[in-house]
C-alpha cells in the first residue's frame, strides 16, 4: 500500500515501471521448473471455457446456418442469424480478444519452457505441443470467421510488437498448418486418465486434415485423415457416449472444451433446456432440420427433443415434452444432461472435434478426388455405429447429408455450406433465401460479403486505422 502511494504522488523506485522484457526468463520467479511450465500450459486453455468463447458466444455462429432458430432475447444473435449485423455486433466483438489471449498464452510458452533446465523431455514436448495446437486452434476459429488476420508469434511479442496489419488468409492457414504439423510431431498419441481432456496427436492430425479440405487439397485430407481413423481413436459404440459427462472424453473425442460444475462451468450447456426445466432455451432445431433425419436414426433422439418424449429428470420423475415448451416444438437435447436430485448437470464438456468428423472430412475429399461411391467406407462406418443401413456409390448430397445429422449443434453446418458454396456444389443464397415459415424465414446472403463476419470495430478502432475492415462492411 505504502508503495501504491508512492506511484500515485510520483515517489517509489522507477524499475517499477520498466516491465520485465516479455521473453526473459525470471528465473527467480517463474520458468523455473517443470511445475511452472505445466502451471502455464493449464494456463493457455482457461480463455476457451469463457462465455465470450465456447462458454456460449462461440457456436452463436451456428445460428447462420439452417439448422437452428436462434430462440433467445439477445438482439445481436438475431442480428447475426439475419445478416444484418455490422461491426459493432457483440457477437462478433467478445470473443476476438480472448482467442488473442490463447495466441498470447501459446506464445509464452512457446518462448520459455525449451530453456527450461532439467525438464523431462517427454513433458517438455508435450506441453510444446499444446502451445502449437492451441494456437492453430485459435487462428483456425479466426480465420474461419474474420478471414485474414494479425498474425501474432513469439518474435512479436518478444518485440512487442501487436499493433500489426492483418496478415492474408493464405497466411494464417500457413501458419496453422505449420502449427499443426509441429504438434503432430511433438504430441503423443493418447494420454493417461489425469490428462484426458488435452490434445493428442490425433487431434492435431484431425484439425489439420479440416484445414486442408477448406483448401480444397483433398490428397492432404485423406493423408492427415486417415492417420486418424487408423489410429488409437475409435468411435464410441453409443452416439451418446459423446455427450454424457461419464463418458464424454472417450477416445473418439478428439479435442473438448473440458467444463465441470464445481470447477469451470461451460455455460454454454444451460443454452440447451427449455426455461420450464431449468434452461434457457436458445438454438432451437428448426423442422427443416428435423425433416432431414431418416426414420431409425438413433442420432435424432439423442439430439432433439419432440413433442411427446420422455424424459427422466432425476428425482423430478419422468416428464413429458411438449411442444409448448420451445417456439420451434423442438429443443436440442444433446448437451442437456440431468442430475439424480433433478437440476441440470453442469459437469458438460463442449465437443470441438470428434472422430466422426474426420471420417466425413475423409470420405468428402475422397469423392470430390475420384467421384461417387469413393467415400462409401467412411461414410458407412459413421451410419453404422447409429444403426443405420450401408449407403452405395454416395455422393456428395449424401455427404452433406450425413454431415448435418451427425453434427447438429457442433458448430459445422455454417461453415460447411459457405466452403460448399465457394465449390459450386451447393446454392447458399437460395438455401438461405427460403421461406420456411416463422423460425426459418428468407434471410439476404451477400456474396462474398458474408462469407467472412466483420473485424470488430473496437480492434479498428484501437489500432488507429492499422487493421482494414472486410469487404462490404
Amino acid at each position: 500500500m505504502a508503495c501504491l502511494v508512492g506511484l500515485l504522488s510520483g515517489g517509489c523506485d522507477s524499475d517499477l515501471l520498466e516491465p520485465t522484457p516479455f521473453a526473459e526468463s525470471t528465473s527467480a520467479s517463474f520458468w523455473r521448473n517443470a511445475g511452472d511450465a505445466i502451471a502455464a500450459a493449464n494456463a493457455m486453455y482457461t480463455p476457451l471455457a469463457t462465455h465470450d468463447l465456447f462458454g456460449h458466444n462461440e457456436n452463436v455462429f451456428d445460428n447462420s446456418s439452417d439448422d437452428l432458430y436462434r430462440a433467445g432475447d439477445h438482439g445481436y444473435e438475431e442480428a447475426m442469424e439475419n445478416f444484418t449485423l455490422d461491426a459493432s455486433n457483440a457477437g462478433v466483438r467478445v470473443g476476438w480478444k480472448p482467442k488473442y489471449e490463447v495466441i498470447n498464452r501459446a506464445n509464452t510458452v512457446l518462448i520459455n519452457v525449451p530453456n527450461i533446465e532439467g525438464m523431462d523431455a517427454g513433458l517438455q514436448n508435450r506441453i510444446l505441443g499444446e502451445a502449437h495446437f492451441l494456437r492453430a486452434f485459435a487462428y483456425w476459429r479466426l480465420a474461419v470467421i474474420y478471414g485474414g488476420v494479425p498474425l501474432i508469434l513469439e518474435q512479436n511479442a518478444i518485440d512487442g510488437e501487436f499493433n500489426v496489419p492483418k496478415s492474408s488468409l493464405a497466411e494464417i492457414q500457413g501458419q496453422i498448418e505449420s502449427d499443426l504439423i509441429a504438434a503432430v510431431g511433438l504430441l503423443p498419441d493418447t494420454h493417461a486418465n489425469e490428462d484426458l481432456g488435452r490434445p493428442n496427436k490425433g487431434a492435431a492430425n484431425g484439425l489439420l486434415a479440416k484445414l486442408y479440405l477448406y483448401q480444397d487439397n483433398f490428397a492432404s485430407t485423406i493423408t492427415a485423415g486417415e492417420q486418424v481413423i487408423n489410429g488409437p481413436y475409435p468411435l464410441a459404440s453409443n452416439y451418446r457416449d459423446n455427450f454424457v459427462p461419464a463418458t464424454e472424453n472417450n477416445p473418439e473425442v478428439l479435442f473438448a472444451i473440458q467444463g465441470e460444475e464445481n470447477w469451470r462451468p461451460i455455460w454454454h450447456y444451460f443454452y440447451s433446456y427449455p426455461r420450464p426445466w431449468g434452461g434457457w432455451d436458445f438454438h432451437e432445431p428448426t423442422q427443416n432440420m428435423v425433416d432431414e433425419y431418416e426414420a431409425g436414426d438413433l442420432r435424432f433422439e439423442n439430439s432433439i427433443w419432440k413433442a411427446g418424449d420422455m424424459v427422466d429428470r432425476g428425482e423430478i420423475g419422468v416428464s413429458e415434452f411438449t411442444s409448448d415448451l420451445s417456439n420451434t416444438g423442438y429443443s436440442q437435447n444433446k448437451y442437456a444432461n440431468f442430475k439424480a436430485d433433478g437440476n441440470v448437470n453442469g459437469d458438460q464438456n463442449i465437443n470441438v472435434l470428434r472422430v466422426a468428423d474426420v471420417y466425413l472430412l475423409v470420405a468428402e475429399a475422397k469423392i470430390r478426388k475420384d467421384g461417387a461411391g469413393a467415400g462409401d467406407a467412411e461414410i458407412n462406418a459413421v451410419r453404422g455405429r447409429v444403426g443405420l443401413p450401408p449407403v452405395s456409390n454416395a455422393g456428395m448430397p449424401e455427404l452433406i447429408h450425413e454431415r448435418r445429422v451427425e453434427l447438429l449443434g457442433e458448430n459445422q453446418r455454417h461453415q460447411d455450406l459457405m466452403r460448399w458454396d465457394k465449390a459450386g456444389i451447393v446454392d447458399i443464397v437460395q438455401i438461405y433465401g427460403e421461406d420456411r415459415g416463422q423460425f426459418d424465414p428468407p434471410r439476404v446472403f451477400e456474396k462474398p460479403k458474408h462469407y467472412y463476419f466483420p473485424i470488430p470495430q473496437q480492434e479498428i478502432d484501437l489500432s488507429n486505422g492499422v487493421l482494414i475492415q472486410n469487404e462490404g462492411y
